[in-house]
């Protein structure tokens, strides 16, 4: 598993508090079907371009896990970095959603349903992502159009 950036080294601390002040960073597992799925729908549906995308498989994203305290090697969650906010599990997902704007944003009423309830559910299925949906042999990359956004 490659941990370094698209230009072969893994980020400085200031290099990655500057990639985090430009805006909310989804981390996700690029060689997860279901993931990268997700990513693409993501972009589809982001019109504001609010959202960027790291892989955990590469340096920033990797950086980005490790400074959360979650093994890169071992994740068992996504995350969505906004600022100094990093949110896991269904929080992470339902924050998503509910940036997309209408109508996904109606996921974000899940947020009614406690998080003792939800967090179990998103576990099972997160660590049974590539088992239940598959796994690329290589990372899904982006259309030219957004690759901009893919860090």
């Amino acid at each position: 598993m490659d941990l370094k950036n698209s230009t072969g080294t893994i980020p400085s601390p200031v290099e990655l508090n500057e990639i985090i002040s430009r805006g909310p960073i989804v981390v996700f597992d690029a060689l997860c079907v279901m993931c990268s799925t997700n990513a693409q729908f993501i972009l589809r549906h982001d019109h504001q371009r609010r959202f960027r995308l790291a892989s955990m498989q590469d340096g920033v994203g990797a950086a980005l896990y490790r400074r959360s305290g979650i093994d890169p090697h071992d994740p068992e969650t996504m995350i969505l970095v906004d600022r100094e906010q990093v949110l896991r599990n269904s929080d992470a997902v339902l924050a998503i959603y509910a940036g997309l704007g209408w109508p996904w944003r109606i996921a974000g009423l899940l947020r009614v349903v406690p998080r003792f309830i939800r967090d179990p559910l998103y576990r099972v299925i997160a660590r049974n992502r590539h088992w239940l949906f598959g796994r690329h042999e290589t990372c899904w990359l982006p259309d030219p159009a957004d690759r901009d956004r893919l860090i």
